[in-house]
């Protein structure tokens, strides 16, 4: 059984939609949610917000918190977590922020740095660091897998 469907199985069973707040993973988790036959019992859309301008726009992001931390930061995939719960009526959300490679990372942000968050409606919004190695299909792929292990601990 695949992550997506042991997510959906949890989500049909409680009665509960989700939601996405993607930028490095360009869709790659509604992706994995959609290819569920009868995903759209649980899940209505997603959103994929790779500019920081998106992130602001659609999701609420604050520039103070771009600036202050950057994109690829706790802060900025909590906003984008909450942005989404708000925005899309969900009960859940997952939101994610990374550095994918093979350019763009830094010495306090090397590539494979991957921020995920999990919003749920009424509890307190959880967030994790992930350096996960390989090149830029893998560290997607990871924090697609890991997006959505997130999702099935907290509805656990």
């Amino acid at each position: 059984m695949t992550l997506a469907s042991q997510l959906g199985e949890l989500l049909e069973a409680r009665d509960l939609k989700i939601t996405t707040a993607e930028s490095c993973t360009g869709g790659g988790i509604s992706e994995a949610i959609t290819a569920i036959s009868g995903s759209s019992a649980w899940f209505e859309y997603g959103f994929v917000t790779y500019a920081n301008s998106a992130k602001q726009a659609l999701l609420g992001v604050t520039s103070k918190s771009l600036e202050s931390y950057g994109a690829v930061s706790e802060q900025v995939v909590v906003e984008m977590a909450q942005g989404a719960l708000e925005k899309s009526g969900a009960d859940i959300a997952i939101a994610v922020s990374g550095v994918a490679g093979p350019g763009g990372g830094s010495e306090e942000k090397p590539v494979g740095t991957v921020w995920l968050a999990w919003a749920q409606r009424g509890k307190d919004v959880s967030a994790s660091r992930f350096l996960f190695p390989g090149d830029r299909l893998q560290v997607r792929s990871r924090a697609v897998a890991e997006g959505m292990l997130g999702a099935i601990r907290k509805l656990a």
